[in-house]
């Protein structure tokens, strides 16, 4: 594994903590009794694309994962999560954030604590049964420390395009952010685009890759190509794991990340 020489002690610990927690659910998401045929999971993570289509109508789901950057000496280790409800086949709501950030630049100043959290609203336009689109309107509650987040709202909206091309699934964005905190001289306006492809290996094991990036006046674009593994024991839990290696000067160099998608609960 090439996750540790990543993590400060206090970091890889917190990580090893959630990775425990993590099993834990897991092991409870796969005891549980299969009255009727439960509905699968729709996994959002781990790529930055957003597919088109919504949970199933009243099953909350939850995304919790590990996340490592570095970056010419400056480290930022998180742990991402992510809550999914759709109230039926065309409306869902997604809260999500970092439940721990710690960072470190390269002069070796560090910071620790709680990332910004979202909010996002979404709506699923069914075509048929290979194709959809989608539409996200997001907005960005500065909760993190300002040496941490911005200190700033954002508010963006996202369009989506998914389609079966064969085995394989593509999620396409186009999406659009004003940004609240900007540097001297830059845009308030970010674009960003991205193309996901993903596809079964076989019954448990599926891959993924991703092209990725945004540009906003002022400050450099960031591009970043995603390769990423994902296995399936049963329907209703997925583990993932793989790298993002940043393509411009302004991406992060590397990204390593690992996470898991179950169910918490069938509200309705």
């Amino acid at each position: 594994m090439l996750l540790p020489p990543l993590f400060a002690r206090r970091d890889s610990g917190r990580l090893a903590r959630v990775a425990a927690f993590s099993m834990l659910l897991a092991g409870a998401a796969r005891a549980a009794p299969a009255d009727d045929g439960p509905p699968p999971v729709t996994p959002y993570r781990p790529s930055v694309s957003s597919p088109a289509q919504l949970p199933a109508p009243g099953q909350l789901e939850m995304e919790l994962g590990g996340l490592a950057q570095r970056d010419d000496g400056a480290r930022r280790n998180s742990l991402p999560y992510a809550f999914k409800l759709a109230f039926n086949e065309h409306w869902g709501v997604v809260l999500g954030g970092e439940a721990y950030v710690g960072a470190r630049d390269a002069d070796g100043a560090s910071a620790r604590g709680v990332g910004d959290t979202t909010f996002i609203l979404k709506r699923a336009f069914a075509v048929d049964e290979s194709t959809a689109f989608g539409l996200e309107l997001g907005a960005k509650a500065p909760t993190a420390r300002d040496d941490i987040g911005s200190g700033y709202a954002d508010y963006s909206v996202n369009g989506i395009f998914s389609r079966d091309l064969g085995a394989v699934h593509m999620d396409a964005n186009l999406n659009l952010s004003r940004i609240g905190g900007t540097e001297p001289g830059s845009g308030r306006t970010q674009t960003g685009l991205s193309a996901a492809f993903s596809m079964p290996v076989n019954e448990q094991w599926g891959a993924s890759a991703e092209l990725s990036g945004n540009r906003r006046r002022g400050t450099g674009g960031v591009a970043q190509l995603l390769l990423a593994a994902a296995y399936s024991p049963s329907k209703r839990l997925t583990f993932d794991v793989g790298m993002a290696r940043g393509l411009t000067p302004a991406a992060p160099n590397w990204s390593l990340f690992t996470g898991v998608v179950l169910p918490l609960a069938k509200l309705w």
